[in-house]
């Protein structure tokens, strides 16, 4: 098993007191609470990456969608919302 290591970040007073007073509130250590905040965000940014690379791949296919073909579908969406 891989052991824990450490990061040191420094944290201006105002965000420290905000991940104090959450971390209480959720039971949990402010070193806890970080190391989640940490790694919820690297897996949403290798999520994101994924995401582009979709449609990178997709482009590089030729599977694009025109300006105009863009434009309606927004609208359409927009009218069936506006008449919701």
């Amino acid at each position: 098993m891989n052991a824990p290591v450490s990061i040191v970040a420094p944290l201006d007073p105002a965000t420290l007191a905000l991940v104090q007073e959450i971390a209480q509130a959720r039971g949990i250590s402010g070193e806890v609470f970080a190391a989640d905040a940490i790694r919820e965000a690297a897996e949403r940014e290798v999520e994101w990456r994924a995401f582009v690379q979709e449609g990178i791949d997709s482009a590089d296919r030729g599977e694009l969608i025109s300006q105009e073909d863009m434009e309606a579908w927004f609208e359409e969406r927009v009218a069936a919302r506006r008449g919701a």
